[in-house]
């Protein structure tokens, strides 16, 4: 796996470095600024770009405006946001294509090397990686209403695990069912939030995009 690395923390850049390496992937970039990460990505074509939310000159939101301009540049490119934050219009905004290889991982997470590991491998490999206390919060605000309210409490658990990047298994270890039932949940998720069969579209990104936005 390829990786491009956006962060002007050096210590923080140089320790994710190192991780990957020592995990068997290659860090073919790593960066401090939004238009050095596009840069990067357009000119070396990773499979994925790992990139804080905030980075020079204003320490807003350069580092995700320039991962969405350098997916566009390159379609496919797989983004994991890492920020010290919770901010959520970063988090939908990031999934709002639908098609996946898409992740939001609070920088406290990092120094669990095999959850870190797991997250850019998992969103590489074009699936999604909600760090949990984002989820958490982004549930919290969103209040009551919305298309979700059809789900039953059982199907809203799902749909969390979800969120967070679980496979079925791990859903089902985690729920202590099994995964006939996980993916019979699924389906009814899938059915409730009227995603029919698509050959284009990401199901499974799609309804974890429609339980953060509420």
């Amino acid at each position: 796996m390829r990786v491009v690395i956006a962060e002007d923390l050096a210590l923080l850049r140089d320790g994710m470095i190192r991780l990957l390496r020592d995990s068997g992937h290659e860090v073919v970039a790593a960066v401090e600024d939004g238009e050095a990460l596009v840069r990067a990505v357009s000119g070396h074509k990773p499979d994925i770009a790992v990139c804080d939310v905030r980075l020079p000159p204003s320490f807003r939101d350069e580092g995700v405006r320039a991962a969405l301009e350098a997916r566009k540049r390159v379609p496919g490119t797989a983004i994991l946001i890492v920020s010290q934050y919770v901010e959520e219009t970063y988090a939908t905004e990031l999934l709002a294509d639908g098609q996946g290889g898409v992740g939001y991982l609070l920088k406290d997470r990092i120094a669990d090397v095999r959850e870190f590991v797991d997250a850019v491998e998992r969103v590489a490999a074009g699936g999604t990686a909600m760090d949990p206390e984002v989820v958490a919060q982004l549930v919290t605000r969103r209040g009551d209403d919305g298309p979700l309210d059809d789900l039953t409490p059982r199907e809203r658990e799902v749909l969390k695990l979800m969120a967070e990047g679980r496979s079925n298994g791990a859903i089902a270890a985690s729920l202590v069912v099994t995964e006939g039932a996980v993916e019979k949940h699924i389906s009814n998720i899938f059915g409730k939030l009227s995603l029919p069969v698509s050959d284009t579209d990401h199901r499974r990104v799609l309804a974890v995009l429609a339980y953060l936005q509420g």
